[in-house]
């Protein structure tokens, strides 16, 4: 509230259980079911053969509108691709400054929308930030979120090259300060037909909102 945003998306962290945290999670959305926008983590290895069941449920019983996936846990997988594919889910997935990762799941699953957090790497890897550029120019299924993004140059980069329909908002909450990340977009110094897009609009076209 203190960064003034009005609805963001949440998904939960690093759990022992995605099942059991995304339960939980969808009792803290249900508090405020219009400002929250719950996502459903999934564990590529210790899920499999029920990621489908998992995320089923999030979505039909708690409105559940993407899927969550961190390569600390594992790489994605075919089960969370056809998943996705099957329920008409986004993915957020970061793969930690691995961006060839992104390229050989969209490649394989155009239909599949592919959010990668932190322009590919939280780490400051300029070259994964490159990298991803480059994926979203030619890979329509492939977006980017600005969460982290230390080196400006490269969200300038992104908004130039690959344009304002293809970046995402993102903060990274509560680990940065959402008001701090915010800011980052504002300095882009874009029109505002076009900052609306990142700022939500493109967000909520992937999810089939509006």
């Amino acid at each position: 509230r203190a960064a003034r945003i009005d609805r963001t998306v949440v998904m939960p962290p690093f759990h022992g259980s995605y099942a059991r945290a995304n339960a939980a999670l969808a009792r803290l959305v249900a508090r405020d079911l219009a400002r929250f926008i719950p996502f459903a983590g999934v564990h590529p290895g210790r899920d499999e053969g029920h990621v489908r069941t998992m995320v089923g449920r999030a979505k039909s019983r708690w409105g559940f509108r993407g899927i969550k996936v961190h390569r600390f846990d594992a790489p994605i997988t075919r089960e969370i691709c056809e998943t996705a594919r099957d329920l008409r889910l986004p993915v957020i997935y970061d793969v930690m400054g691995n961006a060839p990762l992104i390229e050989q799941v969209a490649g394989q699953y155009p239909t599949v929308n592919f959010i990668v957090p932190h322009l590919g790497s939280f780490g400051d890897d300029w070259r994964a930030h490159r990298q991803v550029i480059d994926q979203m120019i030619r890979l329509p299924n492939v977006f980017a979120d600005s969460s982290g993004v230390r080196r400006f140059d490269y969200l300038v980069e992104t908004i130039r090259r690959a344009g304002p329909d293809r970046l995402l908002f993102g903060s990274d909450g509560p680990w940065l300060h959402p008001g701090v990340e915010l800011h980052k977009i504002r300095l882009l110094g874009l029109p505002r037909d076009e900052e609306d897009l990142v700022l939500g609009g493109n967000l909520l076209r992937l999810i089939g909102r509006r």
